[in-house]
């Protein structure tokens, strides 16, 4: 990281992250806080409250809006100070790892967000050890303060054991629950009080030297200012310093306290994430290293997203810049198809609100609204045949027939199930011997989802039916083997929507037995998503 040439100005303020958590962390709200710090909107909606003016900015799917879960994961950007915010919300539900997954593949850090009473959760768990596999560096923000919490001890030390991660502490909560009145940020020695009367008001700060400043009994209890000068001198004799190079490299993370519902301790992980942050990192290709300092302008699909304007049956791609500098109506060089793009008119997001974007740079992430050419994985380049590697497509662990109820209307399911297919949304398998199709999800959750969107979006009542199978394996070897495989398989077989062979397994026997009688054969439950 050192060694590195120093990156454009323009570059070097980029800050691109995710928000990662268990459902019912706090991630929404403290989504909609950095909006409204970032100036980019007036007033924070609360997911429950009512009435279509407030609600939450960045879940715009009508299935997100009823049940107050965000299953989509959208790009903002905003700025703050003299950075330049790239947010992306990964659904907290864990029907819906895969995108989160493919989303983290186009962040350069991540921010956890953990509920102070339940501290490490499963689904943070999971979401972690992906963060894990691409060392992304990750900062920490322990939630609802404000509501009764557990021992600060207890939650750092929770941390550190569950993810096997060093936490530094940046901030420390003075009282928790009602006594909880703000923080000490022992990062800058200042004072952070809360404010509970108004939500969207920043809260208060007071510079203080250190905590024998006869200052601080001015604003503390006495009770709560003897034990925070006990606490937080135990922390920096049993926690570690907070060291960025160690935090860059995904070895610890910087912990803050606060209540993202009342605004409180937002400003401050915001201003982690501009001072400590990484810069826009280079992205690996099959054949090197992609630097964002390169000239010619690079980027790959990490998401798409259909129907984002049930008006017109558009879709989006989101494309992370790996390097260069974007302008508008580029010609870019679709690298599968090999055919040139102009990219026209290109979004920046704002939530559901979009805006052309006129330029943008390594780091960003901008929607290209297209008909279906652009796939999850796809590259775009000047011109150079790259191929972005890491980018995983999961085999389902749940398998359900679909039928519309409507017989008329089959040919239409086709259509809906590849556009979902090529969103990443769910894989679709299409039976060699028989009709209809097999829809595949990582999640239950999933089924729903699809079913509501297949007829809202495209007006088709549809029914998912139990499936005699269980699990879906990609077939991989030699081309003579796989077709003599095929021959003596066929009520096995399918083709998923890009045409690769599958094979549907009703038990692990049926995998174990493949692999002994066709020793040629790979069968996989993973497949990059590559051209």
């Amino acid at each position: 990281m050192e060694n590195r040439p120093d990156l454009p100005p323009e570059i070097a303020r980029r800050r691109t992250f995710a928000i990662i958590a268990h459902p019912d962390a706090g991630k929404t709200t403290l989504t909609e806080k950095f909006l409204l710090y970032g100036g980019a909107i007036q007033m924070a909606g609360q997911v429950r409250a009512k009435g279509e003016a407030r609600r939450t900015r960045s879940d715009f799917m009508k299935m997100e809006q009823d049940r107050g879960i965000s299953v989509s994961a959208s790009a903002m950007s905003f700025d703050f100070g003299e950075y330049r915010f790239n947010l992306v919300d990964t659904p907290g539900h864990s029907d819906f790892s895969e995108d989160t997954y493919r989303t983290l593949t186009a962040v350069d850090a991540a921010i956890m967000v953990i509920d102070g009473a339940k501290g490490v959760e499963s689904q943070t768990r999971k979401l972690f050890e992906v963060c894990r596999l691409r060392d992304l560096p990750i900062l920490t923000f322990c939630n609802k303060m404000d509501r009764e919490a557990r021992d600060t001890f207890e939650i750092i030390d929770e941390i550190q054991e569950n993810l096997a991660i060093d936490v530094a502490p940046a901030s420390w909560p003075i009282g928790s629950g009602r006594e909880f009145i703000g923080c000490y940020d022992m990062l800058h020695d200042r004072l952070e009080l809360m404010d509970r009367a108004d939500r969207n008001k920043v809260a208060q700060t007071v510079s203080i030297s250190g905590l024998d400043d006869p200052k601080l009994a001015e604003h503390l209890p006495a009770d709560l200012l003897a034990k925070l000068r006990e606490e937080v001198e135990m922390a920096r004799e049993l926690l570690p310093a907070f060291d960025r190079n160690s935090f860059l490299e995904g070895h610890m993370t910087p912990i803050w306290f606060g209540s993202a519902i009342n605004s409180f301790g937002v400003r401050e992980l915001m201003g982690g994430i501009s001072e400590y942050g990484p810069m826009p990192q280079p992205q690996m290709a099959a054949s090197r290293q992609i630097a964002p300092e390169e000239k010619p302008v690079t980027g790959f699909v990490f998401k798409v997203q259909a129907n984002m304007d049930p008006k017109h049956r558009d879709r989006v791609a989101f494309v992370r810049l790996a390097s260069g500098h974007f302008a508008r109506g580029m010609k870019l060089t679709h690298v599968r198809s090999k055919k040139p793009m102009a990219v026209t008119n290109p979004v920046l997001f704002l939530a559901a609100d979009r805006e052309l974007a006129e330029e943008a740079w390594a780091g960003d992430i901008i929607g290209i609204p297209n008909h279906g050419q652009l796939r999850i994985g796809d590259a775009l380049t000047e011109g150079e045949g790259l191929r972005f590697t890491g980018i995983p497509s999961f085999a389902p662990e749940l398998l359900q027939t679909v039928r519309a109820t409507d017989p008329m209307k089959a040919k239409h399911l086709e259509k809906a199930l590849m556009q979902f297919a090529e969103e990443g949304a769910a894989k679709v398998f299409k039976p060699m011997i028989g009709s209809g199709f097999i829809v595949g999800v990582v999640g239950a959750l999933q089924f729903e989802v699809l079913a509501s969107r297949i007829g809202l979006e495209y007006g088709i009542p549809v029914r998912f039916e139990g499936s005699q199978f269980t699990s879906a394996r990609w077939v991989a070897g030699p081309k003579d083997k796989v077709d003599a495989f095929a021959e003596t398989n066929k009520g096995h077989l399918a083709q998923d929507h890009d045409g690769d062979l599958v094979y549907l397994t009703r038990l692990q026997w049926d995998i174990d037995r493949i692999e002994r009688d066709h020793p040629d054969l790979k069968l996989t439950a993973t497949k990059e998503m590559m051209v």
